[in-house]
């Protein structure tokens, strides 16, 4: 390693918010980058720990190089670690900004709750390199003949597109939105990845022949006979988008919504699209109560107080996770702990241990959401009842697989009990001749760093498939 003692000079630096008060006045990123001389610091703290879980299979799903593009930030190799990491992700800048590190928590500096901030690095390379004009176009020298569809264009679409088109196919990706980007553009607010960063990687696919197709919903704008006939394969990466059912009464109320229709129509008013045909969900000058304990409802939290909210309150199921989790029987794996988002940390209140019994309303709206206290077995403890007040409720407790009617009914490829197209993690391949999936439509609802593993994967299949062999990294 470049500095094997750096993890004894060197103390542990994040990056800095912005004050709350002063963030929620904009929809913009608020995170306060440090100075590259910070960073190379930050990378000497990489240790030379003989066995770098950080980069396994439990630290990262990208199998990141992690200790050698530390290494060669400390030396002052930038274009080399960039180089190094879009080896393993094509979309560094996206992780660097919104995964939860799961590298960081099997750190091995993790033991003593000090893990090297890989996360931080790993955003400062990709930003470097569109700031020093690094990342361009890769296009293929041969073209091989064959055409691809590649439906949905998150991070799983965008990342096999890529691959597939840097090899020499014709690549044609269709989204049902109008612009690209999936739940990255549309789920995830702009305060947390603004949409440049999408916007670019879009431009230089373009330049490597990748060819968007919007506004098109395949399945039923568009049947999906039409790709099988036009295309010598296709890959399915239209995401887990089905909400789960929290099988409550009254969610007929006005003011009670789904999380992910407020947060993109948030996305798209932000973005600049229209958005005058859709009824407004706005929080401004209302109690708000968010159900679930995940990033989704993190994410309302923070649209709420960004819009206006009078108050934010979000309710857990789980009980409040202890702030330090025992290391010998965990690390390196992902621990269950007591975490605060920075949505959180905008003046949220959080209810743990806290199921959701029904809700109220006056006149066809919502007043109140009523709760009551469980054990650990989530059962309800009887007498601990209570109501909170609420003009706005969003539903924030995950999906339920992927959507049935349209695409996957017309593709007859198979499903499993949970609406996930039946598939493996070798080939990708589904029940139907040529037909592929890949991504939450296939594993169910995961992470943006595990949509961009499955989508380099899948595109090694699809090539390997086509042409009987293949150069892409599996």
């Amino acid at each position: 390693m470049g500095k094997v003692t750096g993890f004894l000079e060197y103390d542990r630096q994040e990056q800095k918010y912005q004050l709350a008060g002063d963030r929620i006045r904009h929809f913009r990123e608020f995170t306060l980058p440090l100075e590259e001389r910070d960073i190379k610091k930050q990378a000497a703290r990489c240790m030379d720990c003989g066995i770098p879980f950080c980069h396994g299979p439990t630290g990262c799903p990208v199998h990141n190089q992690i200790p050698d593009w530390n290494e060669l930030v400390f030396s002052g190799g930038w274009q080399d670690a960039l180089s190094n990491l879009h080896s393993t992700n094509n979309f560094p800048e996206f992780t660097g900004r919104i995964c939860p590190a799961p590298c960081e928590e099997a750190c091995t500096l993790n033991l003593e709750n000090m893990p090297v901030t890989i996360k931080t690095i790993e955003q400062a390379i990709a930003d470097k390199g569109w700031q020093e004009g690094w990342i361009v176009p890769e296009p293929a020298t041969i073209r091989t003949g064959k055409k691809i569809a590649v439906v949905g264009s998150g991070p799983a679409g965008l990342a096999a597109a890529q691959q597939l088109a840097r090899v020499g196919h014709e690549v044609h990706l269709y989204e049902r939105e109008a612009r690209a980007g999936g739940l990255l553009r549309y789920g995830i607010p702009d305060f947390k990845m603004e949409k440049k960063h999408i916007d670019r990687r879009v431009k230089q696919m373009e330049a490597e022949g990748v060819t968007f197709h919007y506004n098109v919903h395949v399945g039923v704008t568009v049947p999906f006979a039409t790709l099988t006939a036009e295309h010598d394969a296709v890959l399915m990466t239209g995401g887990a988008e089905a909400p789960r059912d929290p099988g409550l009464p009254d969610t007929n109320l006005q003011g009670v919504h789904y999380a992910m229709p407020y947060l993109t129509q948030q996305n798209k008013r932000t973005g600049g699209e229209d958005v005058s045909k859709i009824t407004p969900i706005l929080a401004g000058g209302k109690h708000v109560v968010v159900i679930g304990g995940g990033d989704t409802a993190s994410d309302c939290v923070g649209t709420a107080f960004r819009q206006g909210a009078l108050s934010v309150t979000q309710l857990d199921i789980r009980p409040m996770a202890p702030e330090i989790e025992n290391k010998l029987t965990v690390w390196p794996y992902w621990p269950t702990k007591f975490r605060t988002s920075s949505s959180q940390a905008e003046g949220a209140e959080r209810e743990f241990q806290a199921a959701t019994l029904g809700l109220e309303g006056r006149n066809g709206r919502l007043t109140g959401v009523k709760c009551v206290r469980v054990d650990e077995k989530r059962k309800p403890i009887a007498g601990t009842e209570f109501v909170l007040q609420a003009d706005l409720c969003f539903l924030a407790i995950g999906f339920a697989g992927s959507l049935i009617e349209g695409m996957i009914a017309q593709s007859g490829v198979a499903v499993d009990k949970r609406a996930n197209v039946i598939a493996n993690e070798r080939d990708y391949r589904t029940s139907v001749e040529n037909v592929f999936v890949a991504g939450d439509m296939r594993r169910g609802q995961s992470l943006v760093v595990w949509a961009i593993r499955e989508g380099r994967q899948a595109a090694h299949a699809i090539d390997k498939h086509l042409m009987g062999e293949t150069i892409l990294p599996v």
